[in-house]
């Protein structure tokens, strides 16, 4: 009987083993679509942007200045949230 619970858990853990391999690749691929998503006028900051990259990507060279609760340009972090206003480039 002791044989069969050792199998057990042997199984068990490659079975968590192998869904959080799922999970990591999962979110890695999740993760560059995260940076390919529009520019919403509200806009949630996501990992590894900077106030330039989403001026950029979004067009809204005064992010700073229509955001007064950010206080540090260099001090963005995921999840903080903004507004964006883009300009029209096409014009």
């Amino acid at each position: 009987m002791g044989v069969t619970k050792i199998s057990k858990a042997y199984s068990a853990s490659w079975y968590s083993a192998i869904m959080l391999l799922v999970m990591i690749l999962f979110g890695s691929i999740r993760g560059n679509t995260l940076h390919e998503r529009p520019c919403d006028e509200i806009y949630v900051v996501g990992e590894g942007e900077t106030l330039n990259t989403i001026s950029v990507k979004c067009s809204d060279p005064f992010i700073v200045e229509r955001n007064p609760h950010i206080q540090d340009p260099d001090d963005v972090f995921p999840g903080l949230v903004i507004q964006i206003v883009p300009t029209n480039t096409n014009i």
